[in-house]
């Protein structure tokens, strides 16, 4: 197998990606932005168990970021990346530059119609623009057959699936579950921006899950009383500001009034000034 790879340039990814293929050898991609943590590397764990070589794209990419959100500042460390990436066994990295990908007079978008419309996309107005088409582009160049989404960004692996269903891509697509530290926080490459006083409070996200798991549980069905008892919880945190808090289909991300069925809780809460992003399944 030989030390882990490193490429920066498409031709190069794609060359060895075919040769892995025609060598018998199934390609698994961990499409991520970098700065490592152990969410992304449950992501490398599950590639490695599905398949013979598994590569890791690190890419903050511009498209997904709308104005006046943290691109600039989004954590990067590529050493520390590369790093990890090798010591948990991905076969090679690819780290392309913007301009590879959006090279000069760049015209072409993928853009989804109604799943976009819900949760994050409803304030985050074109990022999953931004994501559909970074992650079609890694497809091509890849040539994958299988793709690796963590649930912690419920939407955006929903995009995906729909994605791919859509536009026949030749890749299965699997989710895999949240990584949470010991106190619940849902692990995020942006936790680094929270300080210890915010990181202390933003377990509260979490926190409200499980106090709207339990009541949906004990036979709560209206879904605006399930609201009502997170936002509760969330604002034990004077420096909280909900973005959203939403009880939906788990299929097309439709806010449903009563839960009757299996619903996915997904909320955005700033902590501070941290937008930080949760979920949960939940079978009444």
């Amino acid at each position: 197998m030989g030390q882990i790879k490193v490429f920066e340039n498409i031709a190069n990814v794609n060359a060895w990606s075919t040769n892995c293929k025609k060598d018998g050898f199934s390609v698994g991609l961990v499409p991520t932005m970098g700065f490592l943590h152990e969410g992304h590397l449950s992501l490398i764990d599950r590639a490695k168990e599905k398949c013979t070589r598994v590569v890791v794209s690190v890419f903050v990419n511009p498209a997904q970021f709308g104005e006046g959100e943290d691109f600039e500042s989004y954590p990067r460390n590529f050493d520390k990346d590369f790093e990890l990436a090798s010591k948990r066994g991905a076969d090679a990295v690819f780290f392309p530059s913007a301009k590879e990908i959006y090279p000069e007079n760049y015209q072409t978008y993928v853009d989804l119609e109604k799943l976009p419309d819900h949760l994050c996309g409803k304030s985050r107005v074109g990022h999953f623009k931004g994501v559909a088409t970074v992650v079609s582009k890694l497809f091509n160049i890849v040539q994958p057959d299988f793709a690796f989404f963590g649930e912690k960004d419920f939407q955006q692996l929903a995009i995906i699936k729909q994605m791919v269903k859509d536009l026949n891509f030749p890749v299965t697509i699997e989710g895999v579950p949240i990584v949470r530290e010991s106190s619940g926080l849902a692990l995020s490459s942006r936790n680094s921006y929270l300080s210890e006083e915010e990181r202390k409070n933003a377990i509260l996200l979490y926190k409200s899950i499980l106090e709207a798991e339990k009541i949906i549980k004990a036979g709560e069905k209206k879904s605006s009383k399930v609201i009502e008892v997170i936002k509760g919880v969330i604002g034990q945190y004077e420096k909280s500001k909900i973005d959203y808090i939403n009880i939906c289909d788990p299929e097309t991300l439709e806010d449903l009034e009563f839960i009757d069925r299996k619903v996915v809780l997904a909320m955005a809460v700033f902590i501070g000034k941290t937008r930080l992003i949760d979920n949960k399944v939940i079978i009444p």
